[in-house]
């Protein structure tokens, strides 16, 4: 069975950092596309960065710079580490990975989830 299990998230002041962490369990995360997205209440769903072909992570505009994305293959893990977060960063943040080939766009198209991670950015 295929399962994204997510940890870390919870509330920080602005400027502040917070880490997410996916775990994949019974799919290899180096065999598949991957990702991270988030959504607001009353808000679209919204990429923050994919990492597709070739590896290289697309990253949004809204959080390039700020954001980054990390692996530990021995873990079979995925991090997310969070730096400079503003209030407008306040969302449920989601996990994701496809098989190679899968159209990904603003974090929909994606084979699995995770469960979600809230983050709470207060200014």
């Amino acid at each position: 069975q295929v399962q994204l299990v997510q940890s870390g998230g919870g509330s920080v002041q602005s400027g502040g950092s917070l880490r997410l962490s996916c775990t994949f369990i019974g799919i290899s995360l180096s065999s598949h596309w991957r990702g991270w997205f988030r959504q607001a209440p009353g808000k679209a769903r919204e990429e923050v960065v994919h990492v597709g072909e070739g590896g290289t992570p697309r990253y949004a505009a809204a959080v390039k710079g700020r954001f980054s994305v990390s692996y530990d293959t021995t873990e079979n893990r995925m991090y997310l580490q969070m730096n400079d977060l503003k209030p407008e960063d306040t969302a449920m943040y989601y996990c994701a990975a496809a098989r190679p080939g899968r159209a990904i766009l603003q974090g929909w198209g994606y084979n699995f989830e995770g469960q979600g991670s809230q983050v709470t950015v207060s200014s």
